[in-house]
Protein backbone atom coordinates (compact mmCIF):
# COMPACT_ATOMS: atom_id res chain seq x y z
CA UNK A 1 0.00 0.00 0.00
CA UNK A 2 1.66 3.18 -0.69
CA UNK A 3 2.02 5.65 1.59
CA UNK A 4 2.68 9.48 1.75
CA UNK A 5 4.85 11.66 4.27
CA UNK A 6 3.67 14.75 5.71
CA UNK A 7 6.03 17.10 8.07
CA UNK A 8 5.89 20.45 9.05
CA UNK A 9 8.20 23.19 10.95
CA UNK A 10 11.01 20.82 10.76
CA UNK A 11 12.87 24.60 11.56
CA UNK A 12 16.38 23.83 9.70
CA UNK A 13 18.72 25.51 11.17
CA UNK A 14 22.51 25.11 11.88
CA UNK A 15 22.68 25.06 15.73
CA UNK A 16 19.94 22.29 15.68
CA UNK A 17 22.25 19.37 15.12
CA UNK A 18 19.79 17.00 16.68
CA UNK A 19 16.63 18.30 14.32
CA UNK A 20 19.46 18.38 11.66
CA UNK A 21 20.18 14.79 12.19
CA UNK A 22 16.45 13.20 12.88
CA UNK A 23 14.98 14.89 9.87
CA UNK A 24 18.12 13.13 7.66
CA UNK A 25 17.62 10.20 9.21
CA UNK A 26 13.49 9.67 8.48
CA UNK A 27 14.24 11.09 4.74
CA UNK A 28 16.89 8.17 4.46
CA UNK A 29 14.74 5.33 6.21
CA UNK A 30 11.72 5.95 4.19
CA UNK A 31 10.11 2.69 3.80
CA UNK A 32 9.91 1.54 0.29
CA UNK A 33 6.00 2.11 -0.25
CA UNK A 34 6.62 5.80 0.22
CA UNK A 35 6.42 7.74 -2.83
CA UNK A 36 5.59 11.17 -1.58
CA UNK A 37 6.87 13.29 0.96
CA UNK A 38 5.08 16.43 1.65
CA UNK A 39 6.64 19.36 3.47
CA UNK A 40 3.96 22.09 4.84
CA UNK A 41 6.29 25.07 5.48
CA UNK A 42 9.05 26.07 8.08
CA UNK A 43 11.36 23.30 6.72
CA UNK A 44 13.87 26.39 7.42
CA UNK A 45 14.43 28.28 10.45
CA UNK A 46 14.84 31.63 8.06
CA UNK A 47 15.25 31.42 4.49
CA UNK A 48 16.86 34.68 2.87
CA UNK A 49 17.11 33.72 -0.54
CA UNK A 50 17.80 30.76 -3.26
CA UNK A 51 21.54 32.31 -3.54
CA UNK A 52 22.30 31.58 0.07
CA UNK A 53 24.73 28.13 0.70
CA UNK A 54 25.72 26.09 3.76
CA UNK A 55 26.76 22.82 4.70
CA UNK A 56 23.84 22.42 6.09
CA UNK A 57 21.78 23.37 3.50
CA UNK A 58 23.88 21.08 1.20
CA UNK A 59 23.31 18.13 3.01
CA UNK A 60 19.34 18.70 3.49
CA UNK A 61 19.28 19.05 0.14
CA UNK A 62 21.24 15.53 -0.32
CA UNK A 63 18.80 13.68 1.50
CA UNK A 64 16.23 14.99 -1.03
CA UNK A 65 17.99 14.52 -3.91
CA UNK A 66 18.52 10.84 -2.73
CA UNK A 67 14.64 10.63 -2.91
CA UNK A 68 13.99 11.99 -6.33
CA UNK A 69 16.54 9.48 -7.56
CA UNK A 70 14.92 6.52 -6.27
CA UNK A 71 11.12 8.31 -7.68
CA UNK A 72 10.06 10.19 -4.73
CA UNK A 73 7.66 13.16 -5.59
CA UNK A 74 8.68 16.20 -2.97
CA UNK A 75 6.08 19.02 -2.49
CA UNK A 76 6.82 21.65 -0.65
CA UNK A 77 4.91 24.73 0.77
CA UNK A 78 6.18 28.50 1.99
CA UNK A 79 5.49 28.70 5.93
CA UNK A 80 5.80 32.23 8.40
CA UNK A 81 9.84 31.60 7.93
CA UNK A 82 10.77 30.69 4.96
CA UNK A 83 8.40 32.51 2.70
CA UNK A 84 10.98 33.50 0.27
CA UNK A 85 11.84 29.67 -0.82
CA UNK A 86 11.98 29.88 -4.69
CA UNK A 87 13.19 33.51 -4.49
CA UNK A 88 16.27 34.83 -5.10
CA UNK A 89 18.28 37.55 -7.38
CA UNK A 90 19.26 37.20 -10.67
CA UNK A 91 20.88 33.88 -11.64
CA UNK A 92 20.32 31.45 -8.51
CA UNK A 93 18.40 28.36 -9.05
CA UNK A 94 15.44 27.96 -7.02
CA UNK A 95 15.58 25.33 -4.03
CA UNK A 96 12.44 23.28 -5.15
CA UNK A 97 14.17 22.83 -8.44
CA UNK A 98 17.47 22.09 -7.16
CA UNK A 99 15.98 19.05 -5.22
CA UNK A 100 13.66 17.89 -7.65
CA UNK A 101 10.53 18.82 -6.21
CA UNK A 102 7.58 21.51 -6.41
CA UNK A 103 6.78 24.28 -4.81
CA UNK A 104 2.79 24.55 -3.92
CA UNK A 105 0.59 27.24 -3.71
CA UNK A 106 -0.42 28.89 -0.38
CA UNK A 107 -2.93 26.49 -0.16
CA UNK A 108 -3.78 23.64 -2.13
CA UNK A 109 -6.26 21.10 -2.76
CA UNK A 110 -3.94 17.60 -3.47
CA UNK A 111 -5.80 13.78 -3.56
CA UNK A 112 -4.32 11.84 -1.02
CA UNK A 113 -4.65 8.05 -1.69
CA UNK A 114 -7.76 8.93 -3.10
CA UNK A 115 -9.11 11.48 -0.48
CA UNK A 116 -8.97 15.23 -2.19
CA UNK A 117 -6.48 17.36 1.11
CA UNK A 118 -6.51 20.71 1.69
CA UNK A 119 -2.85 21.37 2.23
CA UNK A 120 -1.29 24.64 3.58
CA UNK A 121 1.76 25.66 6.17
CA UNK A 122 -1.63 27.33 8.84
CA UNK A 123 -0.35 30.49 9.51
CA UNK A 124 -3.08 32.19 7.23
CA UNK A 125 -5.54 30.66 9.25
CA UNK A 126 -4.25 32.73 12.34
CA UNK A 127 -6.77 35.59 11.68
CA UNK A 128 -6.51 36.86 15.46
CA UNK A 129 -2.99 37.60 15.40
CA UNK A 130 -3.62 40.76 13.97
CA UNK A 131 -0.08 42.25 14.23
CA UNK A 132 1.23 39.11 12.57
CA UNK A 133 -1.22 39.12 9.74
CA UNK A 134 -0.39 42.95 9.04
CA UNK A 135 3.32 41.52 8.60
CA UNK A 136 2.21 38.52 6.42
CA UNK A 137 0.42 40.79 4.01
CA UNK A 138 3.21 42.63 3.56
CA UNK A 139 6.19 39.79 3.08
CA UNK A 140 3.73 38.23 0.54
CA UNK A 141 3.93 41.54 -1.46
CA UNK A 142 6.28 40.67 -4.71
CA UNK A 143 7.51 44.38 -4.45
CA UNK A 144 8.70 43.97 -0.04
CA UNK A 145 10.35 40.75 -1.55
CA UNK A 146 12.18 42.37 -4.41
CA UNK A 147 13.33 44.87 -2.25
CA UNK A 148 14.72 42.30 0.19
CA UNK A 149 16.51 40.30 -2.05
CA UNK A 150 18.19 43.48 -3.57
CA UNK A 151 20.14 43.76 -0.48
CA UNK A 152 23.44 41.50 -0.15
CA UNK A 153 23.36 38.26 0.95
CA UNK A 154 25.17 38.87 4.02
CA UNK A 155 22.82 42.01 4.81
CA UNK A 156 20.08 39.87 4.26
CA UNK A 157 21.20 36.89 7.23
CA UNK A 158 21.87 39.49 9.76
CA UNK A 159 18.20 41.06 8.96
CA UNK A 160 16.81 37.27 9.15
CA UNK A 161 18.45 36.81 12.33
CA UNK A 162 16.58 40.50 13.70
CA UNK A 163 13.86 39.17 12.80
CA UNK A 164 13.94 35.63 14.35
CA UNK A 165 14.97 37.46 17.67
CA UNK A 166 11.84 39.95 17.18
CA UNK A 167 9.36 37.24 16.67
CA UNK A 168 10.37 35.08 19.97
CA UNK A 169 10.03 38.60 21.88
CA UNK A 170 7.10 39.18 20.58
CA UNK A 171 5.20 35.49 20.87
CA UNK A 172 6.41 35.27 23.98
CA UNK A 173 4.32 38.48 25.32
CA UNK A 174 1.38 37.42 23.14
CA UNK A 175 -1.93 35.58 24.78
CA UNK A 176 -1.75 32.15 23.78
CA UNK A 177 -4.90 31.92 22.02
CA UNK A 178 -4.37 34.39 19.77
CA UNK A 179 -1.60 32.27 17.93
CA UNK A 180 -3.67 29.61 17.43
CA UNK A 181 -6.25 28.84 14.13
CA UNK A 182 -9.55 30.94 13.98
CA UNK A 183 -12.18 28.00 14.01
CA UNK A 184 -14.35 30.08 11.55
CA UNK A 185 -11.84 30.59 9.48
CA UNK A 186 -10.87 26.94 9.24
CA UNK A 187 -14.77 26.17 8.36
CA UNK A 188 -14.39 28.78 5.56
CA UNK A 189 -11.38 27.38 3.68
CA UNK A 190 -12.61 24.18 4.12
CA UNK A 191 -16.69 24.88 2.88
CA UNK A 192 -14.95 27.15 0.12
CA UNK A 193 -12.10 24.34 -1.00
CA UNK A 194 -15.68 22.00 -0.98
CA UNK A 195 -13.13 19.76 1.09
CA UNK A 196 -13.42 17.50 4.41
CA UNK A 197 -9.55 17.51 5.04
CA UNK A 198 -7.11 19.98 6.29
CA UNK A 199 -3.76 19.54 7.41
CA UNK A 200 -1.54 22.22 8.42
CA UNK A 201 1.09 22.78 10.87
CA UNK A 202 2.83 26.50 11.99
CA UNK A 203 0.68 26.33 15.46
CA UNK A 204 3.42 23.66 17.25
CA UNK A 205 -0.06 22.44 18.89
CA UNK A 206 -0.23 18.68 17.21
CA UNK A 207 -3.86 16.98 17.04
CA UNK A 208 -6.86 15.98 15.68
CA UNK A 209 -9.62 18.33 15.56
CA UNK A 210 -13.52 17.78 14.06
CA UNK A 211 -15.13 21.09 12.43
CA UNK A 212 -18.79 21.10 11.80
CA UNK A 213 -19.60 22.88 8.40
CA UNK A 214 -22.76 25.03 8.09
CA UNK A 215 -24.25 21.63 6.51
CA UNK A 216 -23.84 20.00 9.22
CA UNK A 217 -21.47 17.67 7.42
CA UNK A 218 -18.19 16.88 9.69
CA UNK A 219 -15.03 17.88 8.64
CA UNK A 220 -11.40 16.85 9.91
CA UNK A 221 -8.44 19.17 10.96
CA UNK A 222 -4.86 17.50 11.27
CA UNK A 223 -2.53 19.48 12.69
CA UNK A 224 1.56 19.00 12.42
CA UNK A 225 3.75 19.14 15.27
CA UNK A 226 7.22 21.34 15.62
CA UNK A 227 10.99 19.29 15.54
CA UNK A 228 11.43 19.79 19.10
CA UNK A 229 15.67 19.83 19.93
CA UNK A 230 15.85 19.30 23.18
CA UNK A 231 13.39 16.88 23.72
CA UNK A 232 14.21 14.84 20.40
CA UNK A 233 10.52 14.83 18.92
CA UNK A 234 8.26 15.55 16.29
CA UNK A 235 4.46 14.87 15.28
CA UNK A 236 4.27 13.72 11.85
CA UNK A 237 1.45 12.39 9.73
CA UNK A 238 0.97 9.41 7.13
CA UNK A 239 -1.52 9.08 4.72
CA UNK A 240 -2.60 5.96 2.40
CA UNK A 241 -5.46 4.02 1.45
CA UNK A 242 -6.67 4.02 4.99
CA UNK A 243 -6.96 7.80 5.51
CA UNK A 244 -4.46 10.12 7.51
CA UNK A 245 -2.35 9.03 10.73
CA UNK A 246 -0.50 11.20 13.18
CA UNK A 247 2.73 9.49 14.67
CA UNK A 248 4.74 10.54 17.56
CA UNK A 249 8.17 10.07 16.01
CA UNK A 250 11.35 10.42 18.19
CA UNK A 251 14.93 11.14 16.94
Amino acid sequence: MSQTLLVSDVHISADLTRVNAGFMRLLDTLPANCHRVIVLGDLFEVWVGDDFASPTLSAIEAAFKRLTARGVELLFCHGNRDFLMDAGPAGSEPFSARVGGRLMAEHEVIDLHGTPVLLMHGDQLCLDDSAYMAFRAQARSEAWQQGILSQPLEQRVQLAEFWRMQSQAANSNKPENIMDANADEVVRVLTEAHVLTLVHGHTHRPQQHAHLLADEREATRFVLGDWREAEGQAVIAWANDSGIHLEDFRF
